[in-house]
């Protein structure tokens, strides 16, 4: 077991796995075009997962495949079928929390490792001690649990038995997950990879002989937030995660964009990597949080690590994002005799504009678009409206295929 934590990103499509990869993470998650929880996420054909997998081993990168949907009778035979396509592509675990699904993967791909999903509500050493015995080596932990019952869990389990816990992102309303709410509104089955996600609408009251008569359910003069939990942020606590025994610290976003995964994975891993340069001496530096905060985000929380959650969890103020700054383009090549980059647009930039630019290796440098061009034609542009058009663009440092420019909103 590696004494080191893991950060493992979340990989919604080829692109993010590759960005996850180059700003720092030691593995990542990713779902295929079926029997995955994240249906809406872009996913992973075979060929991209061959791919993904081939780019991420090369640096030392790890890869896991979430077959974590509850089955149905209908699923057993496709995912038999989808079983032997995956067989010999190179994964390191897949992460499964039915366990009909658990008993097929282990009699179709024997030396397959196996983590146990989230969705399978992990909150106790005996439940630990039980998949232990049916092959599982890692758990991810409900996000119910705090720091001290995972460190209890942690003593009492196999020692060959890692534990995995989501430290950033998004937190559901519903207990690890397992929300009915979709479902029933909707027809899109949280549980099979299809949530709406409800628990974000705004809701009225209205009695059923006044049908169309609305009446507002409010909490204050703004209204009511009764299921919007604030997002989850524990980079504050690293020597707190460690301490308690995570093996594994989580982030999730398989929908999140590749400027959100550069952001949240670059921060972590400096203040992992900090931590584990000095653990004794640790502090943490404030422009790790300020980083962070850089991607789109609602306020945030450290859910249940310290105890149960209370009021100060959920957001009673708005449902909305915060969104400080915007991805503005994506670094493609850079030719140093010039100074200059072939940036992919990604939002709206204009001559004069101030951009920071940020990369895997580096904090970030400002500075203002003085010379920007079409990539094809050589035309100096005045602004670039145009989805994904290419520009050649003067860097006042050097820059590297893989960095990002943002701006402020």
């Amino acid at each position: 077991m590696n004494n080191k934590m893991e950060l493992l990103a979340p990989a919604g499509n080829l692109e993010k796995l590759k960005i996850a990869v180059t700003y720092g993470a030691d593995a990542v998650y990713f779902g295929g075009e079926a029997f995955s929880l994240r249906a809406g996420a872009g996913n992973f054909t075979i060929e991209e997962m061959k791919e993904g997998i081939a780019f991420a081993h090369e640096r030392g990168v790890k890869c896991y495949l979430t077959l974590n949907i509850f089955a149905h009778n209908g699923d057993i035979e496709p995912l038999k079928e989808y079983l032997a396509e995956i067989r010999d592509i190179g994964l390191d675990a897949c992460l499964i929390s039915d366990p009909g699904i658990l008993f097929l993967v282990r009699s179709m791909l024997p030396d397959m490792e196996i983590h146990l999903s989230t969705q399978a509500n992990m909150t106790n050493y005996m439940a630990g001690q039980f998949w232990h015995e049916q092959g599982v080596r890692r758990l991810v932990l409900a996000r119910e649990l705090s720091l001290k019952e995972i460190h209890e869990m942690r003593r009492q389990i196999p020692q060959d038995m890692e534990l995995e816990s989501f430290v950033h992102g998004a937190m559901c309303i519903s207990y690890s997950g397992r929300c009915l709410l979709s479902s029933v509104m909707t027809g899109r089955d949280a549980n099979r990879g299809l949530c709406a996600h409800p628990c974000r609408y705004s809701y009225a009251l209205m009695e059923e002989k006044r049908p169309g008569e609305y009446f507002p359910v409010e909490e204050d003069i703004r209204g009511t937030y009764i299921m919007n939990s604030k997002d989850l942020c524990m980079i504050r606590h690293i020597p707190d995660l460690a301490e308690a025994g995570i093996s594994s610290a989580k982030i999730e976003g398989r929908m999140k964009s590749i400027y959100y995964i550069a952001v949240v994975i670059h921060a972590y891993r400096q203040a992992l990597d900090a931590y584990y340069a000095d653990p004794e001496h640790w502090e943490f530096r404030e422009e790790w949080f300020q980083e962070l905060c850089k991607a789109s985000h609602r306020e945030f929380s450290t859910g249940f690590y310290f105890g149960p959650a209370g009021p100060e969890t959920q957001n009673y103020q708005s449902s909305r994002y915060i969104k400080e700054y915007t991805f503005a383009g994506l670094v493609k090549d850079y030719d140093a005799s010039s100074g200059t980059a072939l940036v992919e647009q990604r939002n709206k930039v204009s001559l004069g504009e101030e951009v920071e630019v940020f990369g895997p290796d580096i904090s970030f440098f400002t500075q203002k678009i003085e010379d920007m061009r079409d990539a094809e034609t050589g035309e100096l542009l005045e602004s670039a409206p145009h989805a994904q058009q290419m520009l050649k663009i003067k860097m006042e440092q050097p820059v590297k295929p893989g960095y990002m420019l943002r701006k402020r909103v």
